[in-house]
């Protein structure tokens, strides 16, 4: 089913994604992480920025083409535009830039799509080198991929037709159809509150907003930035107050691409410093997602 044209700059009911106060946010996220961190896994850790060539990155250059994993679905982080047949958005502008710093050509750099639940055994085939795709970073998968410093802060919200009577993600959870992505955090999420009536997966976060469109699912989670492209494509659904899960997005990569890491660390250190990706935010996520870039971006620790 097609998706209604995109454009609304303003989100319907339940107030804008960004609503909850940032220091309430900044308070919950160090809840989170210091609850990893108890558990023995630090989210924000990664290997130190660095610009040297390892086996990693030589055998990349050797093979003259750096393969990312990214979205081609989701608005605003990583579309297909219709009218140019390219991907955009600002996990595509990360990516590029990723890609430009270490082949140092534009060229040599392959978008491949890549479904929400296929992102890791992507990675550990060999099909990409890197994925660039609002991807959570947590323990279990910290035991799969390695992860770069952490370039986005993310919760996750619920997402209901504007016809629902939900105000809050309990209300739209609750014994309903709920919707959310293989592999995804808001799959985690929603299956440990065990109140909803049934929890449809589906390949990628977009097929639950076609669900809803026809009628199939009553609810979908997924994290904030998501929540905020669907709602901006389509005025029929509305996010619901609350947020659940506070958390961090990075790259994904190779456990034993140590230096692969340190570059792609280096290039994030570099992007945000230039202002890159406080204007990258201000481009595709602010007039959706309503709040300034520093509530989102996760720092350096």
């Amino acid at each position: 089913m097609a998706l209604l044209a995109a454009g609304a700059a303003v989100l319907a009911g339940g107030g804008p994604v960004g609503a909850a106060p940032a220091a309430v946010h900044r308070t919950k996220q160090d809840q989170q992480e210091q609850q990893e961190q108890a558990d023995g896994c630090d989210v924000t850790k990664s290997v130190p920025p660095s610009t040297d060539d390892g086996p990693a990155v030589k055998a990349i250059k050797a093979r003259r083409s750096l393969v990312i994993g990214v979205d081609q679905n989701s608005y605003r982080w990583g579309a297909r535009n219709p009218n140019t047949g390219q991907i955009e958005g600002f996990d595509i502008d990360l990516a590029r830039a990723i890609g430009a710093a270490v082949m140092g050509d534009p060229e040599k750099v392959v978008l491949k799509p890549v479904a929400t639940a296929d992102r890791i055994d992507a990675i550990k085939k060999g099909r990409v080198d890197l994925i660039v795709r609002t991807m959570t970073i947590n323990c279990k998968r910290m035991e799969d991929v390695a992860f770069s410093k952490p370039y986005f802060n993310i919760t996750q919200r619920v997402l209901v037709p504007t016809a629902s009577s939900a105000k809050n993600i309990d209300d739209a959870v609750k014994d309903q159809r709920v919707c959310a992505a293989a592999g995804s955090t808001a799959l985690t999420v929603v299956t440990e509150k065990k109140t909803a009536r049934q929890v449809v997966t589906v390949e990628n976060q977009l097929d639950c907003l076609v669900l809803m469109q026809l009628g199939k699912v009553d609810a979908t989670m997924t994290d904030n930035g998501l929540a905020a492209g669907q709602a901006a494509q389509d005025q029929t659904v509305r996010i619901v107050d609350g947020e659940a899960q506070p958390e961090v997005v990075g790259v994904a990569m190779l456990k034993d691409s140590t230096d692969l890491t340190a570059r792609v660390n280096q290039v994030l250190a570099d992007y945000y410093a230039r202002g890159d990706w406080a204007r990258s935010y201000e481009h595709w996520l602010k007039p959706y997602m309503l709040n300034e870039a520093d509530r989102y971006w996760p720092g350096t620790r």
